[in-house]
């Protein structure tokens, strides 16, 4: 068992920042649970068992990349350009967060081999005309 201790931030004025709620365990990564409530102005305090909101299980990443979606009404190019990233990596991200959430991901045979054919010209294994090339025989086209 450890005892993991987070201290409040506080900002030039003083004042304590709240830390965001932890949906994760640090050491093992299973899903922590709130035993504990406190109201900041009576302090009155709540004990008992809580659960999290599925959202609060989601990494920094994919929280960010939740509001960036929505701030975009859901428009892929434009998540693309607020984010600096590519189609499929929008996509890749996005296929995380409903996974993240418990939804099923319907990927088929040939969207997995666009990925890796994309992923790998991101990660430099291949370049350009290379990938267009794969892409193109993956879709039958050559």
């Amino acid at each position: 068992m450890y005892n993991i201790s987070i201290n409040s931030v506080y900002n030039l004025k003083g004042d304590a920042k709240l830390n965001d709620a932890l949906g994760k365990c640090p050491v093992c990564n299973r899903n922590l649970e709130v035993t504990r409530l406190k109201c900041d102005y009576c302090d009155t305090t709540i004990e008992g068992r809580f659960s999290l909101c599925k959202y609060c299980r989601l990494t920094k990443e994919q929280k960010r990349f939740i509001e960036i979606f929505i701030k975009c009404r859901g428009n892929i190019k434009e998540v693309e350009k607020d984010l600096g990233v590519s189609y499929p990596t929008v996509r890749s991200r996005l296929d995380d967060v409903i996974s993240a959430l418990g939804y099923p991901v319907k990927n088929s045979k040939s969207d997995e081999n666009r990925k890796e054919i994309i992923d790998m010209l991101d990660r430099g294994e291949i370049n350009h005309d290379e990938a267009i090339k794969l892409l193109k025989e993956s879709r039958g086209e050559v």
